[in-house]
């Protein structure tokens, strides 16, 4: 998670004022990792930096907050009687509109204590530098009581083919994670919900094969459409794109009907086999919210899995 500018840009614009308050630094046990934020005005707050009594006190003490940035140690068992044994540093911040403009787009990096130096720390250039030279984003930290912090683009693009009552229930839970960026699409706006949340690009098209070509080759896809011969032309369309997962929903007897029909249209077992069919849990049942519910622990498990890779490559 990076600085999420868009939405501290929303909130001011309708809040007014708004304090952001992030976890700096942490040390032991933690209800969140360094880089958890949330936005405090004066009748309310979005975001989370791990919710009980560490919440509750740091969002009464950003209310109360004038302009200088704050910067705080608690220890979460002696201080504020919570189980994690750990300490968490807390970085306020009050922002008006007229700060954003000052905003890097890329990456904030900025003093967070007035006996900070002014000028960037030889530390911050150097790791800046290295990361630079390696094509790499920092990782939120405090270093020499300077903050970094990219700012936040979501890392996955998720397409999600279809607006009916499943594909509704996706994009209602899969919206609020921050590291998707999901492209819905379907056959006619008037399928679409009047409201589509917040971040999520709504694409019509009466041929939704067509717009395969505007997705990404590393791109995930979820195929749910109202029609299964849309759905086939997807799956063939997919298999000639590109894609980094696949998804359809349907029956073991759909699946195995469509595996055929692709192998017909001149698909490989393996080329198949890249398609995933059920997606989700269907233990739990058939519900569009249960289905969504188990299709996003795909998902989220799916993600677990690629990090731990990388991270053991690394």
């Amino acid at each position: 998670m990076g600085f999420d500018l868009q939405a501290l840009r929303a909130a001011i614009a309708t809040y007014g004022p708004v304090t952001r308050v992030v976890i700096a630094a942490i040390r032991g046990s933690s209800p969140r990792e360094v880089g958890a934020a949330m936005l405090v005005w004066d009748q309310g707050q979005s975001g989370t930096i791990g919710g009980g009594t560490l919440e509750y006190e740091a969002a009464a003490a950003a209310r109360r907050q004038g302009p200088q940035a704050r910067l705080s140690t608690h220890a979460l068992g002696p201080d504020l009687g919570q189980c994690c044994g750990g300490s968490v540093t807390l970085l306020s911040e009050r922002y008006d509109s007229a700060d954003l403009a000052n905003l890097d787009p890329d990456m904030i990096v900025r003093p967070v204590t007035t006996e900070a130096s002014q000028s960037q720390p030889l530390s911050v250039k150097r790791l800046l530098a290295q990361l630079r030279a390696q094509g790499q984003r920092p990782e939120p930290q405090l270093l020499d009581q300077w903050m970094l912090e990219p700012v936040h683009q979501p890392q996955t693009d998720l397409w999600i083919w279809g607006a009916g009552h499943v594909g509704r229930a996706l994009v209602d839970v899969l919206a609020p994670l921050p590291d998707l960026a999901i492209t819905w699409v379907d056959t006619a706006l008037s399928r679409f919900p009047a409201t589509i949340p917040e971040g999520v690009t709504m694409l019509p098209g009466q041929d939704p094969t067509v717009l395969l070509r505007h997705a990404p080759g590393k791109a995930q896809h979820l195929v749910l459409t109202y029609s299964h011969e849309l759905d086939l032309a997807l799956c063939h369309g997919l298999l000639l794109h590109g894609f980094s997962f696949a998804g359809l929903i349907g029956s073991a007897t759909k699946w195995a009907r469509f595996r055929s029909r692709l192998a017909a249209l001149g698909h490989g077992p393996a080329e198949i086999a890249r398609i995933t069919c059920p997606i989700g849990t269907p233990a739990l049942g058939k519900h569009p919210q249960m289905i969504a519910v188990g299709v996003a622990a795909e998902l989220l498990a799916r993600a677990a899995r690629q990090e731990m890779k990388e991270e053991r490559r690394a």
